[in-house]
């Protein structure tokens, strides 16, 4: 039986259709996936791409606020919303403003302007942490805190949460199985035992937790402070407390990823929940849709930030490399859009817009489980929602995977797709922006009921 209670031979029926029906709406797309054939592997620029619900890669013509439209002519209202990466809508006004103006004035010069000193004054206003960085890329972002972590404290290892989301960090890469921490299955290319340095633990088990870091070797745990990538998993109410007790009772740091759950409010979970994190790591929307990332640290983890630079800078006679920066960390493009993102559209205005949106757009998921008399919940996080196919939300990222059914998940986005409404691919999760309308969240969910509607109607779906 399938976690959904759906039998396969429907979805089957379901997706069928749904395939057929994108070939024929479609053919500017599938002829642009066949020329790309020959020359992106994969047909696509990153491989990924093609693991949408679609059965030929879907190609984007243009975007904007809430919606974009493919190179078929085809309208969507987008959920997804770059997963995160336009999080407060395609090219805001304000983004758009400070591409075109620094875009005549230099984009890259490895030196700081204004723009800087202005966001780094934003940054710790809204997020509670006195000093900041600013690195590309979320994963950049936490590769560089995970060098200061183990240069701070003198120790290697690396806790992080079974099915955690913290990019392509190598040092993340693993799973908790049977009690061990073992690499995380269709890892390629890895050359090195990742459990040396890495230990996985269930999300939202304090035995475990207080196992791993009595040890005494953690420099940090680095972890979101709700699970979105697995499937969204919410702390238990008192365990992210707890877990800011016993790393500073067991000597470790505590590095906070608000990449995702910056859906939350301005200042994340981070001030939202009091987490009093020594680092805190962001990225993807943090400029509006620009590369770019931040960390920011407490005033003490900046003046031992200071201590091991100065004992590296002394032990290599000042000829070292710290490991950290690359060449367009913090550029001026970056960092002038980051000033917009932060004065203009990252606002307590847009939050106050989106998050009643999502509320309404996850009551509506509730309403159609309850109608159709699905064994499904449904689980929120400021501007984000899912609906997951288990009768309770998930408390750890094993329980969130147990509750996948990946042809489901498929045939109903594909289903959404084919009607032009856009949810984040992989599992069933949702976004707000600022241009997301009323009308729209009732379109997603009276479309998502006219699939459920039809796919129910196929002789034996229910198990």
């Amino acid at each position: 039986m399938t976690s959904s209670g759906i039998a396969e031979s429907a979805v089957a029926t379901l997706a069928a259709r749904e395939r057929e029906r994108f070939v024929q709406q479609n053919p500017k797309s599938i002829a642009l996936a066949e020329r790309a054939r020959h020359s992106l592997f994969g047909g696509v620029p990153m491989h990924w791409m093609s693991d949408w619900s679609t059965p030929s890669p879907l190609f984007v013509n243009r975007a904007k606020g809430a919606r974009f439209h493919d190179v078929d002519g085809h309208e969507y209202v987008d959920f997804c919303l770059g997963d995160t990466g336009s999080m407060f809508g395609h090219s805001p006004e304000p983004i758009a403003r400070a591409i075109a103006e620094q875009g005549a004035n230099g984009l890259t010069t490895m030196l700081p302007g204004e723009d800087a000193v202005v966001a780094g004054e934003l940054l710790a206003e809204r997020f509670g942490l006195p000093y900041w960085q600013v690195a590309t890329t979320a994963t950049d972002a936490n590769r560089f805190v995970l060098r200061w972590a183990r240069a701070i404290t003198g120790r290697k290892v690396l806790l992080v949460f079974d099915g955690c989301y913290h990019g392509t960090v190598d040092d993340v890469m693993v799973r908790y199985r049977e009690g061990r921490t073992v690499h995380r299955s269709g890892l390629i290319g890895q050359a090195y035992d990742l459990t040396r340095y890495s230990r996985s633990v269930p999300f939202n088990d304090l035995a475990a937790l207080e196992a791993a870091l009595a040890q005494g070797d953690v420099a940090a745990v680095l972890c979101e402070p709700a699970m979105t990538n697995i499937g969204m998993v919410l702390p238990e109410p008192g365990y992210m407390e707890r877990l800011r007790e016993l790393t500073r009772k067991h000597g470790s740091l505590l590095i906070i990823d608000e990449t995702h759950t910056i859906s939350t409010g301005p200042g994340g979970c981070t001030r939202s929940w009091n987490l009093e994190p020594d680092f805190i790591t962001l990225g993807k929307p943090i400029a509006g849709g620009v590369p770019c990332s931040v960390y920011g640290c407490s005033a003490e983890m900046a003046q031992a930030m200071q201590s091991v630079r100065r004992h590296a800078s002394e032990n290599s006679h000042g000829h070292g490399h710290s490991g950290m920066g690359t060449t367009l960390s913090a550029n001026a493009l970056a960092m002038h859009c980051m000033r917009a993102h932060l004065e203009s559209v990252m606002t307590e205005a847009a939050y106050a817009h989106m998050l009643p949106l999502a509320t309404r757009l996850a009551d509506g998921f509730r309403g159609l489980i309850h109608k159709h008399r699905l064994n499904w919940s449904v689980t929120e996080l400021g501007a984000r929602c899912e609906f997951q196919f288990c009768a309770t939300p998930p408390k750890t990222g094993a329980e969130a995977e147990a509750a996948f059914h990946d042809s489901l998940q498929m045939a109903l986005h594909l289903y959404l797709i084919n009607r032009g409404i856009l949810i984040t691919p992989f599992h069933n999760m949702t976004l707000c922006c600022p241009d997301t309308s009323a009308a729209d969240v009732d379109r997603l969910i009276a479309t998502l009921d006219d699939a459920l509607t039809e796919l129910l109607a196929i002789p034996g779906a229910r198990q």
